[in-house]
């Protein structure tokens, strides 16, 4: 359990905000210029606490930097904004629950290390085809700070590797849920239908008396019928919700029914594309469903795989990361003039596959790291990839052919543990993250004059 630890930093920080605000708010103008110097008059209070979590707090100007952010991405994707003020309660919602997980992550020894950021960071930069300088200058643009969209990036990292470890790791699928939804799966002729939903969640504490359980239920019927009427989703979710993704429109993208609880198995298949669900109540809350789409799969699940082949050149000390990467660049346009590629992976690779003319088979999705198969999927067959970094080095790649294959018996018990795992895993967050919220120290200031 996270305790309140007060340290002489915390509290000198508390004291000074809290004293400069109470002279801002008590002492008469009159009174201020007297003991002022003309150019101190013209300052104001710019900063207060509008949240303390356990030994940390959140101020208004972290609130606002974040609210400016995810307006900006609002008013990106379209459609009507929510209120400010509701706007701004639910982005202080999500720092601190963010807050109550970094913390936790770092008292129990979870780390990301600098390269790791770093890394994250260029490969966002590429999927955007900027570079480092021009992918800061669009953050700039947006009005965000380099510096914060770093330590973000880093608390990111570090919330993924947390949930990995408290909740992923814990999750056990036995052989009799695979074989109840390979069955499931039969059913519905070997394929599998999928949804895209937008979700409301609308928590309920773990050990809510009867009247928060009362007070919880009316804003989850205030949600749904603010959307009977017609109430833009995305606005509702960003008003209403508790769950991770309420500030993206509550948007689960496209879910396979085996991915989904049957909860919302049974909701969905008594509305049309464009409807929303009644309430309907879990353990973790009240929840509310629209199904924007629905399609199956009538062929028989396969499996797509890609033949490839690369060149890898490690990062050794005493090399850049700019010298690897430009001695790839010169072995990639050998290949493009005409040099055979197999013969440059036989001298150069520094993989085991060097023998083999850099040859690496039929790979099936989930076989190479993420970074790796991110450049196999967005490439034509015969096409050469740009110098790639993954934590192994920097790879150029080349796809040969790609097949499609019925999956064998084993592959589909494979697909049918992922799913389960999947399912589970969502489930076991949202009990998980309510449970780590209830257990910490919170106070919520924004509201308080």
């Amino acid at each position: 359990m996270m305790t309140l630890h007060t340290r002489p930093r915390f509290a000198a920080l508390v004291a000074a905000l809290a004293a400069s605000a109470a002279l801002a708010q008590q002492a008469p103008a009159s009174r201020l210029d007297t003991r002022l110097t003309p150019a101190a008059r013209n300052v104001v209070t710019v900063d207060r606490i509008v949240a303390v979590v356990n030994d940390d707090v959140i101020t208004q100007n972290e609130l606002a930097e974040r609210t400016r952010l995810v307006l900006a991405q609002l008013q990106r994707a379209g459609g009507q904004l929510p209120p400010p003020d509701a706007l701004q309660r639910q982005v202080l919602e999500r720092m601190i629950n963010d807050l109550v997980q970094v913390q936790l992550a770092k008292e129990t020894g979870v780390k990301i290390d600098e390269a790791t950021v770093e890394k994250t960071i260029q490969r966002i930069a590429d999927d955007n085809n900027l570079s480092m300088t021009g992918f800061r200058q669009a953050l700039e643009r947006d009005g965000v700070r380099y510096s914060r969209f770093r330590d973000d990036m880093r608390n990111e990292l570090l919330l993924a590797r947390l949930r990995e470890r408290e909740v992923e790791n814990a999750v056990v699928v036995t052989d009799a849920e695979i074989e109840t939804e390979l069955a499931r799966s039969a059913r519905e002729r070997g394929g599998d239908t999928e949804y895209r939903l937008q979700h409301v969640l609308v928590m309920v504490p773990q050990q809510a008396t009867p009247e928060q359980i009362d007070i919880r239920r009316r804003r989850a019927l205030q949600a749904l019928s603010e959307l009977r009427k017609g109430t833009n989703f995305a606005e509702i979710s960003a008003t209403y919700s508790d769950a991770p993704d309420a500030l993206k429109g509550g948007d689960l993208g496209w879910r396979a029914a085996g991915r989904l609880p049957t909860l919302f198995l049974d909701a969905l298949e008594k509305i049309q594309p464009g409807e929303v669900s009644d309430i309907l109540r879990s353990p973790n809350g009240f929840h509310i469903v629209k199904l924007l789409e629905r399609r199956g799969k009538d062929k028989a699940p396969s499996l797509s795989q890609t033949h490839a082949r690369h060149i890898l050149i490690r990062t050794k000390e005493g090399a850049s990361e700019a010298d690897v990467r430009e001695r790839l660049a010169r072995l990639r346009a050998r290949i493009a003039a005409g040099e055979d590629f197999a013969e440059l992976a036989r001298v150069h690779s520094e993989d085991g596959t060097a023998a083999k003319g850099g040859d690496l088979g039929w790979l099936s999705p989930g076989e190479t790291v993420p970074e790796f198969e991110r450049v196999l999927n967005g490439l034509a067959d015969g096409a050469l990839s740009q110098p790639v970094q993954t934590p192994f080095g920097w790879h150029v790649v080349q796809v040969l052919e790609r097949r499609t294959e019925e999956l064998s018996e084993e592959r589909k018990k494979l697909a049918a543990r992922q799913t389960v795992r999947a399912r589970k895993a969502d489930e076991a967050f949202q009990d998980w993250l309510r449970q780590t919220r209830d257990r910490a120290f919170v106070e919520n200031r924004l509201d308080e004059t």
